[in-house]
């Protein structure tokens, strides 16, 4: 895929303010860790990951996700009357009928021609409405799309922690599979995406590649209501398949977007954690470039993850002009997103 028109026009986030260390979520496990002899700090020793946010019990992603677009237009030049489409790109979900962009729409108050639907696609719903939305815009059918994530990682925490406490049945070989539920954590981002005409300076869609190896849709599933949710991974599997795939993903982007791993000035990866982030960025030859992390303090915030970080990585040190960049986006399926953009 090649845009010759699409631009990443402005962003929006909301952050939590209540957050959960990796101590704290151990002290919360001691039954578990206690019975098992497990050694405390491995929680964070062997991801990164310091902490993760929280928001309050009963917080609903449409709530977190309108925050996060009226922050986007309060610091835009357009008005929500602009706006020919909004996609709710979250894992999380207020439910499974109507569409939450349905909730955020009519807490917005967008206007009644503006096109809203959900895409779920795990991790990589954003990244993934970034290309819809960039290819309506490229065919002329919209101008302007706003994508948003908001992401509550609550409920499956707190399920987890209770059932790693309470089932006996448990052992330090069968609690692998839960492993990768502590270290999900919660955020919300809004971006705007525009024909350049809408906005000339703004950050170009070059192009990139999009590919699945749905062999590996069982390595992580989740299951249950947005209320108690019930998810199992096979990490090892998960990074074994995913690398693999993200390499191919690169290097097919690289035929469209025309960007070298020596011309990356900046490159973006799915914020799973360090071990993650080494491997990945290494079998892709990235491991080189500057690169940006979030994970460490806010845990795998799902969709919202990689724009998040980019955002936060713009917002403490702003991103050079003309700079390259890269968005290795990987979500369990198993699908990747490679996309180049000039900032």
């Amino acid at each position: 895929m090649k845009f010759e028109n699409v631009v990443i026009e402005n962003y929006g986030y909301h952050l939590p303010d209540e957050y959960l260390t990796s101590d704290q979520m151990e002290e919360m496990l001691s039954p578990l860790y206690n019975r098992l002899k497990l050694p405390q700090g491995r929680l964070e020793l062997m991801t990164g990951i310091k902490k993760r946010g929280l928001w309050p019990s009963g917080t609903l992603p449409s709530d977190l996700s309108t925050k996060a677009i009226n922050h986007l237009l309060s610091r835009s030049d357009f008005d929500k009357s602009d706006v020919d489409m909004l996609i709710n790109s979250s894992v999380c979900r207020d439910f499974l009928e109507p569409s939450t962009a349905s909730i955020i729409h009519g807490n917005i108050g967008f206007k009644e021609n503006t096109t809203i639907f959900d895409l779920s696609n795990a991790c990589l719903g954003m990244i993934n409405s970034w290309v819809v939305a960039a290819s309506m815009i490229e065919q002329g059918i919209i101008k302007r799309a706003i994508v948003v994530s908001g992401e509550n990682s609550g409920p499956l925490l707190e399920a987890t922690i209770k059932e790693l406490n309470t089932n006996t049945d448990i052992t330090r070989k069968t609690v692998k599979k839960y492993f990768a539920n502590l270290t999900i954590g919660s955020t919300a981002v809004a971006y705007s995406i525009c024909h350049k005409s809408l906005c000339p300076n703004g950050h170009q869609i070059i192009g990139g590649a999009t590919m699945t190896d749905s062999s590996a849709n069982k390595l992580c599933q989740g299951d249950g209501n947005p209320n108690s949710l019930v998810m199992e991974t096979d990490s090892e599997e998960l990074l074994k398949h995913g690398k693999a795939l993200a390499k191919k993903t690169w290097e097919n982007s690289k035929l469209h977007h025309g960007l070298n791993e020596e011309d990356i000035d900046l490159v973006i990866g799915h914020q799973v954690g360090k071990a993650h982030k080494e491997i990945v960025l290494g079998h892709l030859g990235l491991n080189d470039r500057p690169t940006y992390d979030t994970f460490t303090e806010l845990g795998n915030t799902g969709s919202s993850a990689l724009p998040i970080t980019l955002a936060l990585r713009n917002e403490e040190q702003e991103i050079a002009k003309n700079s390259n960049i890269a968005l290795i986006g990987i979500g369990s399926g198993l699908s990747s997103i490679a996309l180049g953009v000039k900032w």
